[in-house]
């Protein structure tokens, strides 16, 4: 059993697709319009089989980016970038394009070091050097 996919609502869905097609190897597929539940989505694949679907909706409230709220559900995304040079490197790059960083880098008390980053929507993107 693994994990297939996270799925992430956008207003926005160009730009987030955009976003981490910049800045993780990953792929899109095909724009796909479900018009009988009216939002639409792309897949974007990773190699080693993960994948991020981001789906626009009306009617779907946008997160504040300013604030991002510590809430109930969805807390972050984790992606293993490589080593700590790597995540250093990363992280640097999109605060220097304008990303907010929340955390880090650091080594966390359970041993990671990480980065987080808010992608346009106000997610949080933990880049990590785990194996």
């Amino acid at each position: 059993m693994r994990i297939h996919h996270i799925a992430i609502w956008t207003a926005d869905l160009e730009r987030l697709k955009n976003f981490y097609l910049t800045y993780l190897p990953a792929r899109a597929g095909d724009k796909y319009e479900n018009p009988a539940k009216g939002y639409v989505s792309y897949f974007l694949y990773f190699d080693d089989g993960a994948s991020i679907e981001i789906m626009q909706k009306s009617g779907i409230p946008p997160s504040p980016v300013d604030s991002p709220a510590q809430v109930c559900g969805y807390a972050h995304l984790s992606i293993a970038v490589g080593a700590e040079e790597e995540v250093n490197r990363l992280a640097e790059t999109l605060v220097s394009d304008g990303y907010p960083l929340v955390d880090g880098p650091r080594r966390t008390g359970d041993g990671y070091y990480e980065a987080v980053i808010l992608d346009p929507d106000g997610n949080r993107l933990e880049l990590n050097a785990a194996a």
